[in-house]
């Protein structure tokens, strides 16, 4: 858990000084439909290896 907690501070830390705010939302934004792709991902791979899909 500690390692989330640490994740976490750096990636507000990372948009602390960062002055055009519109970058600061597009960069977070960005951060998040990346994340959401990469889960998208993860859950595709396991539902196929769970459900015997030939690979």
């Amino acid at each position: 858990m500690g390692t989330l907690v640490h994740f976490k501070n750096l990636y507000l830390e990372a948009f602390d000084d960062c002055k055009p705010e519109i970058l600061v939302i597009l960069l977070k934004a960005y951060s998040a439909f990346c994340a959401l792709m990469l889960l998208m991902a993860l859950y595709a791979f396991f539902y196929r290896a769970f459900t015997g899909f030939e690979f």
